[in-house]
C-alpha cells in the first residue's frame, strides 16, 4: 500500500463522506429498507431502454456534440415551450450535462470569482456549499424553519450585498419537498432587479408537484429567465438517476460561460442515451402523469405512518415526506436514524445535514420513490416500533 510522501492540505477541510452514502451504506450493512437516498427502487418502461439500444446497435457510440444532441435539445425546447412560455434557443442556450450535480457545479464554477458571495437556503442539498467553496466563494445562508420551510424575504433582502454574485434555489425543495409560490418567484424578481445578480434554479423536481398546484419555473418570469441558469433531470424524471444526464437553460451570455467549463469538465454526455431521451420525450404523458404518480404514492407513505408517533411536516412537492420524531425520541436526528436503521431496519435522512452549523430540528426524511410493496414493508416496521 503506497503512503503519500507529504502533507497534503485539502481544499475541503470540513467535507467527508456525504449522508446519502453512509446512510446507504448503512441500510445495506444492516440489511434495512433503504428510504435514506433520493432514488427509486422500481424501473423506467422497458421502451426507454429498447431506445437506448436501438442507437447503440445503430452505430451512435462516439461522442456527441459538446452541447448536446441537437434532437434532445430540440425536444427540451418544445417542452419548456408548451409548459412555462419561454423559447430558448437550442443552439445556443440549451446544453445537455452529466446529471444535475455535474450542471450545478459547472454554474457555480463559470459564474463565481474568488470573494463573491452567494446566498444559498438551508437545509440546503449537499453538494451547493462546496462547490462555492472551491471557487473561492462566500457562502451567505437564509434560513428556511419548520414545518413549512417558506423563504422569508425580509431576510433574504438583508443577506444582499454589493458582493453578491448569485443566488442559488431549489424548488421544489429537496430535502423538505416545499415547493415556491409565484409570490416567491416575483419576490425574488423584486429582489434582483437593476442587480447583477445571477439566480442558479435547481428544478429537477419540477414534475413532482401535487395538489392541483403548477410548478413555478424561472422560465416563467421574463425578468428571471434573463439572469436565471435553471436546471433539470432527466434522471428525476424519468426514473433512471444511475443515468446522470440533465440540462440546463440559461441566455446565450450564461451559457457561454457554462459552456467554457462544461467542456473541460465534462465535455459531452452519453451519445445513445440522448438519442433515446429525445425518442422517449416525444409524448409528453411521460412527464406530465408524473406528479398524479408520486402524489399517490405520496398520499400512500402518509397513510402508512399515520398510527406512529411521527408528526409528518407538509409535502407539496419532491418524492421526500420530512418528519418530526420528538414524541417518539428525544435523541439527535443522527443518532436517531441510527437507532431506525439498526433497530428498526428502515434508513432515512437527518435533517441537520443540510444546515452549516448541524442544526438540529429533530425532523427526519423519508424518500416515497419506492414500489408499493416496499413501502409496505417499511410501514410493518415502522408502526411497530415507532
Amino acid at each position: 500500500m503506497p503512503h503519500l510522501p507529504f502533507p497534503l492540505v485539502s481544499r475541503l477541510p470540513e467535507v467527508g463522506t456525504t449522508i446519502f452514502t453512509t446512510m446507504s451504506r448503512l441500510a445495506q450493512e444492516c440489511g434495512a429498507i433503504n428510504l435514506s437516498q433520493g432514488f427509486p427502487d422500481f424501473s423506467a418502461e422497458d421502451v426507454l431502454f429498447e431506445r437506448v439500444a436501438h442507437w447503440m446497435r445503430s452505430g451512435h457510440n462516439q461522442y456527441a456534440p459538446m452541447a448536446g444532441v441537437p434532437a434532445l435539445r430540440g425536444a427540451i425546447a418544445a417542452k419548456v415551450r408548451a409548459l412555462y412560455g419561454a423559447d430558448y434557443d437550442p443552439e445556443h442556450e440549451i446544453t445537455v450535462t452529466a446529471g444535475a450535480t455535474q450542471a450545478l457545479f459547472t454554474a457555480v464554477a463559470a459564474l463565481v470569482h474568488p470573494g463573491d458571495e452567494v446566498i444559498v437556503f438551508e437545509p440546503v442539498y449537499d453538494s451547493y456549499v462546496p462547490a462555492i467553496e472551491l471557487q473561492g466563494g462566500v457562502v451567505r445562508r437564509a434560513r428556511l424553519s419548520a414545518p413549512d420551510y417558506r423563504p422569508d424575504w425580509a431576510a433574504v433582502k438583508a443577506l444582499v450585498s454589493p458582493r453578491t454574485r448569485m443566488i442559488m434555489i431549489n424548488t421544489p425543495h429537496n430535502p423538505s419537498g416545499s415547493v415556491w409560490s409565484g409570490a416567491d418567484l416575483q419576490a425574488l424578481v423584486d429582489l434582483t432587479r437593476g442587480t447583477d445578480i445571477v439566480v442558479v434554479a435547481d428544478e429537477v423536481y419540477e414534475h413532482i408537484v401535487f395538489d392541483g398546484a403548477r410548478h413555478e419555473s424561472a422560465a416563467r418570469y421574463p425578468a428571471l429567465a434573463e439572469r436565471s441558469v435553471i436546471v433539470s433531470s432527466f434522471g428525476k424524471t424519468y426514473h433512471v438517476t444511475g443515468w446522470k444526464v440533465g440540462y440546463v437553460l440559461a441566455p446565450r451570455a450564461l451559457m457561454a460561460e457554462f459552456r467554457k467549463v462544461h467542456q473541460f469538465n465534462v465535455f459531452t454526455v452519453n451519445t445513445p442515451v440522448q438519442l433515446a431521451l429525445a425518442d422517449y420525450m416525444e409524448a409528453p404523458a411521460r412527464y406530465l402523469d408524473l406528479a398524479a404518480f408520486y402524489q399517490a404514492k405520496r398520499d400512500r407513505f402518509r397513510a402508512g405512518l399515520a398510527g406512529t408517533g411521527f408528526e409528518l411536516l407538509p409535502c407539496a412537492g419532491t418524492y421526500f415526506q420530512t418528519a418530526r420524531y420528538g414524541a417518539i425520541s428525544d435523541a439527535p436526528d443522527v443518532e436517531f436514524v441510527d437507532w431506525l436503521t439498526r433497530t428498526v431496519g428502515v434508513a432515512a435522512i437527518p435533517l441537520s445535514a443540510f444546515f452549516g452549523d448541524g442544526r438540529d430540528e429533530k425532523v427526519i426524511r423519508f424518500c416515497f420513490a419506492k414500489r408499493d410493496e416496499t413501502l409496505e414493508a417499511a410501514f410493518e416496521r415502522l408502526q411497530r416500533f415507532c
